[in-house]
């Protein structure tokens, strides 16, 4: 071929991913059947080969050889005259094949096909990248960190398609660097304009449930259903769970020997903490777990509303709570009732909850105690001063204000 242009784009095409030979064959017809019937009217009687490996094309005029003065539609038909032009062996009534030059199309009309090619095998590229992910949505994938930037880090898979993870679906210990590996879940897929958007996440609850799925042999055959995943990324996270089999331990399964199924993902996980907790369909039962490792005194549900009055041990109260209120939050939305958490009135005499003291104490300080457990007037005085100070991130003066509240109602 005499056009470096065109053999250079089509040696080009063939290094496209994801675009086989026969879409690629289609594409490079339909571009040169359309500069044919610019030049010539009509795209009938001409016969185009392509070869894409070596980065060939061939266009052929078929035309019927006629007697001169006899020719009367000149895209079918060719005078004897012309036609011993092309080859003197030529006699009336023979097929007439030429070779149609590139160059016979003029310079300008091959370089408009050449950026209508890119622009053809671009477009088939982007959808055929967007058709692709959107079936892997949910899958756990492996890409390289290729561009770090402040609200989101760009990533390269095994074939070069870029994928985005943005900061909000990042744990908040995450830390990676240029051409580092990291494994995220295929959270979402969107075009934005013409360009396929394919979102990843390590934060999505789904992340969780493929890493169990991958770890635990159960989950993946099926015997162990996943019934529910709630999350802090990166802080805590709580696992329902549930066998069909009697002679599977759900829970242990999960975990595995001293811890060897979920230490895996704890590590993926920038040590997030993981509690599995076996479903139940006992609404009680399944509190009293999702509180783990609290252990509950007794329970009061609701009739009317989806709330839980929840009793515990003095000691045990801090545990349910967690840290900053964690626990219980999780265990809220695993469960789907809001969980309210006393003191057993069994194990206190004369105590007087914090709220009373309301009109002497801010809310905020009052809230700040009860995220560390303390509910009751005598729970907090049970804590060292600077116990207080550290746990409920509270300053001292305040802390020492605070203490000399409670104590006087015990002195009066």
């Amino acid at each position: 071929m005499n056009s470096s242009e065109l053999v250079d784009s089509i040696s080009e095409f063939k290094e496209f991913k994801n675009i086989d030979r026969p879409t690629m064959m289609r594409v490079l017809e339909d571009v040169f059947k359309t500069l044919l019937r610019k030049k010539y009217g009509s795209d009938e009687h001409f016969d185009i080969i392509v070869n894409t490996d070596k980065g060939d094309l061939e266009i052929w005029r078929n035309r019927t050889i006629v007697e001169d003065g006899d020719l009367q539609d000149d895209l079918q038909e060719v005078s004897i005259s012309e036609a011993k032009k092309i080859d003197g062996g030529f006699e009336v009534g023979d097929d007439c094949y030429e070779e149609i030059t590139l160059e016979s199309f003029g310079r300008r009309a091959i370089l408009a096909a050449r950026q209508t090619l890119i622009s053809r095998i671009l477009e088939l590229e982007k959808d055929d990248i967007f058709k692709n992910y959107q079936d892997r949505i949910g899958e756990i994938i492996t890409a390289e960190v290729y561009q770090i930037w402040k609200k989101e880090i760009l990533l390269l898979d095994d074939e070069g398609n870029e994928l985005l993870l943005p900061k909000t679906e990042q744990i908040k210990s995450d830390f990676y660097k240029k051409g580092e590996t990291l494994r995220a879940v295929v959270k979402d897929v969107e075009m934005k304009g013409a360009n396929p958007r394919v979102i990843l996440s390590r934060t999505h609850e789904s992340f969780l449930a493929k890493l169990l799925e991958l770890e635990v042999p159960e989950i993946f055959d099926g015997l162990i259903t996943i019934k529910k995943i709630v999350r802090e990324p990166g802080e805590r996270a709580k696992v329902a769970v549930e066998s069909y089999d009697d002679r599977i331990d759900p829970v242990g399964a999960c975990v595995g020997m001293k811890g060897s199924r979920i230490h895996g993902i704890v590590r993926e996980l920038r040590n997030e903490n993981i509690d599995i907790i076996n479903f139940t369909n006992n609404t009680s039962l399944f509190i009293q777990r999702a509180l783990s490792p609290a252990k509950i005194s007794s329970i009061k549900i609701s009739d009317d509303e989806k709330r839980v009055s929840v009793f515990l041990k003095p000691d045990q109260v801090s545990l349910a709570i967690g840290k900053g209120g964690l626990n219980i939050k999780l265990a809220s939305k695993l469960t789907g009732y809001e969980i309210d958490v006393y003191r057993d009135i069994d194990e206190i005499e004369d105590d007087v909850d914090l709220d009373e003291f309301i009109d002497e104490i801010d809310a905020w300080v009052i809230d700040a105690l009860k995220n560390i457990g303390c509910d009751t007037a005598k729970s907090v005085l049970e804590l060292d001063r600077n116990e207080i100070v550290r746990r409920a991130d509270l300053e001292e003066e305040t802390v020492d204000e605070l203490i000399r509240i409670l104590r006087e109602e015990f002195d009066n």
